[in-house]
């Protein structure tokens, strides 16, 4: 599928909010509640507290339990077939990475080296439900959202290359876009993305009805019940 084009303007503001803005974004965008294309379940980040990745879905593949039944040679060729896949798409892109071996992954293919290589080509961070290690010494601005955290790299190599992942429950194809942070993982539909820097604005105006009362002093009841009417017919 063709990338859409992100107006650097909408994607300076997808870097600079969370991922559950985007959430209530879109639903902003859609009309109705019920969007659910997010990740499940709580997912460790390499560097909690970093600006969102913001990215078009590179997407493989990767297995480690288990040493590879193809000869190495075909194994060492896919690996950098892998890499010339994750330079390429129009940019920003972010990695997302399946572990087939999840719920009991073991190899932890984003560690020191691998964060360096990525960050070298150009990505702007990984997503996956597997493994992450090396946390004390990756690189800074590659930021990761992972399955687990752990120590061995077992025997881990590439296995699909461009094809659709499934990251904790959620599914996309290779150049969806993705938004991601500590809280999880979603992707943006191409459609809501010409609306999506209002969606985004809108939330922020309609939280702000009870955000800036409760934060003065003298709040009480009284005012709380005031706001959150206003607060009620305007949020989606």
């Amino acid at each position: 599928m063709a990338d859409p084009v992100i107006p650097e303007d909408l994607l300076a503001l997808l870097r600079s909010v969370d991922t559950p803005t985007v959430c209530n974004a879109i639903e902003v965008v859609q009309g109705k509640r019920g969007f659910n294309r997010f990740t499940r379940g709580t997912m460790p980040h390499s560097k909690p507290g970093d600006p969102a990745i913001v990215g078009f879905a590179r997407t493989a593949k990767i297995s480690g339990l288990a040493p590879p039944n193809e000869p190495a040679d075909v194994i060492r060729a896919r690996r950098m077939e892998y890499f010339r896949s994750m330079a390429g798409g129009t940019g920003p892109t972010a990695a997302v990475v399946e572990d087939v071996d999840y719920p009991n992954c073991i190899a932890g293919w984003w560690g020191e080296v691998h964060v360096a290589v990525h960050k070298g080509l150009g990505l702007a961070g990984a997503v996956s439900n597997g493994v992450m290690r090396d946390l004390d010494v990756i690189d800074d601005g590659f930021p990761i959202l992972a399955g687990s955290v752990g120590p061995s790299h077992g025997f881990v190599h590439v296995v699909e290359i461009g094809t659709p992942v499934n990251i904790m429950g959620m599914r996309l194809e290779q150049d969806e876009l993705v938004h991601a942070d500590r809280h999880g993982a979603l992707v943006i539909p191409a459609d809501v993305i010409p609306a999506l820097k209002t969606g985004i604005e809108t939330v922020i105006a309609n939280e702000s009805i009870v955000l800036g009362p409760a934060r003065v002093p003298g709040f009480n009841i009284e005012k709380l019940e005031a706001a959150w009417a206003k607060f009620e017919a305007a949020r989606t």
